[in-house]
């Protein structure tokens, strides 16, 4: 995958098959740049002649994940000027509660597919087209107020898509590692497109670290050096993604995809199958939620569970008395995972309580720490658009260099494709009523189960 030419700010040639893929990026950010301006600015409108207000982006997987995360983290500079929101899920509940409260004179959508046959997303398109048709009373009106950003523009224009309200990206963009492309369109038309060329900058910056830093200073290269260590040969099955600012919320999400899908694998570059561990499971959430729900699982349950911990010196929004004790909790649950305590300094320290000698055996036992608990700590400066960018880069290069210590393909996702090829199989069945009776009998139960009580409920 070619992800950082699409932030190659250096504007150096690159080329893929004869091709200088590095003019084309530029040319595809100036036609985003123009249309992000227009929409800004209140010159691009909705099917009444008033200024959108509000996009909508339609995507899944990372064609969602990426930017919302990202408009999510920078919500403190978007001003607000255009408000975004997000639909992913087929499940018709999330589209039903995002458009509700939204103005159809003042939307625009963003249908977001690399190969613009994604089942869930087209789905949602069509409802979203319904949703505008029914309010503008006219279907043809309302064509200004999508857009499609998709590899293959020819199916877009089949779709009804003009070639101007298409924008492109490439077959050597994975869609995990797409929000520096037009993929990225409702970053810019959220924050403007000054800020989205800031966060590509970041991501730059990171890219050059990695390519001439020595390896015993390599960000990237470090972490994907401990997480091999932690993983293949210690046996950690999970890695922890801690950030202690608010405005990351959506950061284990996000490496979640872009992790797990690229790396969790079992088969060699060579077709052979792996006898040993690849990559940790990927949870976890905002800092102090955390200590009050799954902390004790870290501090003292029998599985070693490593964590990075994501803390900034500067908080995204100033407000008196709350970045100090939230920046206190960061740097003692790191201390304390890394030293633990022992019965004797548990014994201690109760026996300066003033407790009893009874109470102090029954309860020491309860309170040790083994402490050796692995973490990483990185610590921002603050969050802004150049720091998230040169972020999220880190945890790509360290994707990859993970990829190439295990040998094993960090570009592809069959296990994904499995599960979309039979959901479209049974999708047809469930809409004909039918039933396939080469399925496994768990399988064969569950639909028969389903058809009926739908069947039931419809009568």
């Amino acid at each position: 995958m070619l992800h950082t030419a699409l932030r190659n700010r250096s504007n150096t040639p690159l080329l893929v098959k004869g091709e200088d893929v590095t003019q084309q990026v530029n040319a595809e950010l100036n036609k985003m740049e123009i249309f992000v301006e227009k929409v800004r600015n209140g010159q691009y409108c909705g099917y009444s002649g008033k200024s959108i207000t509000d996009v909508v982006n339609i995507g899944v997987g990372g064609s969602n994940l990426g930017p919302q995360m990202v408009t999510e983290a920078l919500k403190h500079i978007s001003r607000d000027k255009i408000k975004s929101h997000y639909i992913s899920n087929v499940d018709g509940t999330q589209i039903a509660e995002v458009l509700r409260p939204l103005d159809p004179e003042r939307v625009l959508f963003i249908v977001s597919s690399k190969s613009f046959s994604t089942i869930e997303t087209m789905t949602n398109a069509k409802t979203a087209r319904q949703w505008m048709s029914s309010a503008a009373f006219d279907d043809k009106s309302i064509d200004n107020q999508f857009v499609a950003v998709t590899a293959k523009p020819e199916k877009a224009m089949a779709d009804g898509f003009s070639e101007n309200r298409i924008f492109k990206i490439w077959d050597w963009v994975g869609g995990r590692f797409s929000l520096w492309s037009a993929i990225g369109l409702p970053i810019a038309l959220d924050l403007g497109f000054d800020k989205f060329i800031e966060l590509l900058e970041g991501a730059h910056e990171m890219d050059q670290h990695f390519k001439t830093a020595p390896l015993e200073q390599n960000a990237p290269v470090i972490m994907a050096l401990v997480a091999l260590w932690n993983t293949t040969f210690l046996g950690c099955q999970s890695q922890a993604i801690l950030p202690y600012d608010q405005t990351l919320h959506m950061l284990s999400a996000y490496l979640q995809q872009a992790e797990m899908e690229s790396n969790g694998k079992s088969v060699s570059w060579n077709g052979e199958a792996i006898d040993y561990p690849t990559v940790a499971s990927i949870w976890g959430g905002v800092g102090i939620n955390g200590q009050h729900a799954f902390y004790q699982y870290l501090h003292q349950s029998k599985n070693i569970i490593p964590a990075d911990f994501i803390g900034t010196v500067e908080s995204a929004t100033k407000v008196r008395g709350h970045h100090t004790p939230l920046m206190a909790n960061f740097f003692a649950q790191t201390q304390a995972l890394m030293t633990g305590v022992d019965e004797a300094q548990v014994r201690k320290d109760l026996k300066a309580k003033g407790r009893q000698a009874d109470f102090i055996n029954n309860l020491a036992p309860h309170k040790v720490h083994e402490g050796n608990r692995p973490t990483n700590t990185i610590l921002l400066k603050k969050l802004d658009t150049w720091t998230l960018g040169s972020l999220i880069a880190m945890y790509e290069h360290k994707i990859f260099v993970q990829g190439i210590l295990l040998q094993i393909c960090s570009f592809d996702q069959w296990g994904v494709e499995l599960g979309k090829g039979l959901a479209v199989k049974i999708q047809n069945e469930l809409h004909h009523g039918e039933l396939n009776t080469h399925h496994d009998s768990s399988t064969q139960h569950l639909i028969e189960y389903y058809q009926k009580y739908k069947q039931a409920k419809s009568s």
